[in-house]
């Protein structure tokens, strides 16, 4: 079960609004949806989890590049909601690297007459995989009161809650879950 959320920053605190990310394909769809959630360029979070499994803050501040913060990258990116957070550049990669190009790519399993070994292959997918480890900006809710080391230790079930209990905002919050 996927619940997402936009938190907007208003000179009268915070204001929420549950959104739908069926239309959502890219992190610039995302960072769109959370820039009209705000009247004067404030702040906006959109909040994402995956019940039990994963949570993910963006954060859009006016026309800056959205920040990103995802808890368990290897999760999120088994979520057609999490790819969308999970960009070339939060993981390291050129952009448009899906992979290695159809024309280096050895067809027919063998390399120079030699068979491909088990080895070799292990040690090609573990270069490519992702971690089940957070990923992206530990940083992106500090000065807000949610420091990197306590942003790393919230549990995904409930991480959404806390966040917007020391955001002085699990009410609004509340009220659209």
């Amino acid at each position: 079960m996927y619940f997402a959320a936009l938190l907007a920053r208003t000179e009268d605190g915070w204001e929420a609004s549950d959104t739908e990310l069926d239309d959502v394909e890219t992190l610039a769809d995302l960072a769109e949806l959370a820039r009209e959630a705000s009247t004067d360029d404030d702040t906006v979070l959109v909040l994402i989890e995956q019940e039990d499994a994963w949570f993910g803050v963006v954060r859009v501040d006016g026309e800056d590049d959205p920040r990103i913060y995802v808890s368990d990258a290897a999760a999120a990116a088994r979520s057609s909601y999490g790819e969308i957070l999970l960009t070339d550049e939060l993981l390291g990669r050129e952009p448009g690297d899906d992979g290695p190009d159809l024309d280096s790519l050895d067809l027919d399993g063998t390399e120079e007459g030699e068979p491909a070994s088990a080895e070799d292959e292990e040690e090609e997918e573990s270069g490519e995989a992702i971690t089940h480890s957070p990923l992206g900006d530990g940083a992106i809710l500090d000065d807000l009161g949610v420091g990197p080391r306590e942003l790393r230790t919230l549990d995904p079930d409930d991480a959404l809650n806390s966040i917007a209990e020391a955001l002085g905002a699990s009410e609004v919050l509340e009220t659209v879950r």
